[in-house]
Formats: structure tokens, sequence, C-alpha cells
């Protein structure tokens, strides 16, 4: 499978909506800079810095199965119904293993997020944004949505921020946003077409970059981290969306 980093630009608030539609749709995927995130949101950098602190405070992820600690997290879930925004009652996540080979078939029932991001403008602003470049290109009128903060720290000497590989969501719009990187090497973000043979690789370098994607047409991976110097971390939010209810394991008949 062949690699790239010369398709991959960045879109910027003048290049607005439309040109991140059109990358949607032709490439399926879009990335997004911190200028164009907070123009075409609304939301401010002031917001957006009032729950970066946060993720200073995740638990541990106790589901790891391959015995490493390098991960912290918490969840929410939350209803798009048109353009109303709703938390839902806090719930385990869930996926198959078709989709996570590592960790599917398990209910993992992380600490919720805290109210104060839950609740937050920050959160509420680019949720609603999302739906605003998503809702046109697909017919479902109400979406299913997840919020994960993520912590990947080098305690160990190594971090994953995806230790089941190459994988798609199970849903159908993923954003991965860029908080922190701190002392730190690796990281590198790799987008690869899911029935094709052509895949692109970046780093996500600046605070709250954004790449959005068609989780029915690509897969996504990022590589491990390493320490620079004493531990580091990388921070992200991962929001999906999914408009045919929440992934969840079915009862048998």
């Amino acid at each position: 499978m062949s690699t790239s980093e010369d398709n991959f630009s960045l879109v910027d608030a003048a290049e607005g909506l439309n040109e991140i539609r059109n990358n949607l749709k032709k490439n399926g995927y879009a990335l997004i800079n911190q200028v164009g995130l907070t123009q075409l949101s609304g939301v401010s950098r002031e917001s957006l810095d009032t729950i970066e602190p946060t993720w200073n405070d995740l638990p541990s992820d106790t589901y790891l199965k391959d015995g490493g600690h390098y991960r912290r997290r918490r969840h929410a879930s939350f209803v798009l119904d048109k353009s109303q925004f709703t938390l839902h009652p806090h719930r385990a996540h869930w996926q198959p293993v078709s989709y996570n080979a590592l960790h599917g078939g398990l209910e993992r029932w992380y600490e919720p997020l805290q109210r104060n991001v839950a609740n937050s403008l920050a959160l509420t602003s680019i949720v609603l944004w999302l739906y605003e470049v998503v809702a046109p290109l697909s017919a479902h009128k109400k979406w299913f949505g997840e919020a994960h903060q993520f912590r990947i720290d080098t305690t160990g000497g190594i971090g994953r921020p995806t230790p089941e590989g190459a994988h798609r969501d199970g849903v159908d719009w993923v954003a991965v946003i860029l908080v922190k990187r701190k002392n730190i090497k690796g990281g590198e973000t790799r987008v690869f077409e899911a029935d094709g043979p052509t895949g692109f690789r970046f780093q996500m370098m600046e605070p709250w970059t954004v790449l959005l994607m068609d989780d029915k047409r690509v897969i996504h991976e990022t590589t491990p981290i390493q320490p620079t110097t004493n531990v580091g971390y990388r921070d992200t939010l991962v929001l999906t969306l999914r408009g045919d209810g929440f992934l969840e394991e079915k009862s048998p008949n």
C-alpha cells in the first residue's frame, strides 16, 4: 500500500465548509487547522483553553488487553436531533470484533466526561459544527454521537494511540482533534482507503487541528509515541457520529 504526504492539505477558514465537504466527498477525509476550527465553528480559543486542563484528570483505561498502562480516558454519549444537542444518559462504549479486533466485544464502562466539559460551550460548538459539515452529505436527520477524551503517555517508555492498529470505528463520521503534544516524538497519523491502494501519512502538530473522516470509506491509525525528555503525552478529543443509533451489542433472539 502506497503512502504519501504530498496530497494532504489543511483546510483553513477562508476555504470554508464547502471545501471541507468537497474533500470528504472526493477523498473521504479533511484536515482542518486551528483557525479553520475556531472561525467556522464559532468557538473561541479562550473557550477551548477552558477545557484543555481537564485532560490532566483522566482516569486510567483499565481495559487495555496488551498489558499497557499508557492510556487515560473519559467518555460520553449524545444525540443530535436536527441541530439540537442533548447529552445521553451514561452508557458503555462497545464495538464488535469486526471493527476492533483487540477490544471488540467488551462493554467498556469509562468514567463520564466531567460536567464542565460535557456542558461546555467548546464541546457543544464543535459538535454542532460537525453536524453542519456532514448533514448535507447524508439523509440522516438524527445522529448518535460519542465523545472520548484520550491521553496517551510514555510512562512505560512507549504509548500506543491505536493499539488495535488500522481500523474503522463502525460509525459514519469520525473527528480526531489534537489537543496537545508534550515531550514526544512519533505519533504519525495514517489514513488509508478502506477498499483501495492509497494511504496518506502526516503528523498533527498544532493544537486543535481536526482530522474529519468518512468512516465507511477510510481506515486510520496513529503510530506509537516515545518520550523526548522525561515523560511525554499526546492528548486528543475524538468525536463520532452514527446515523442508525448507538453501536451496541445486540441481544440474541
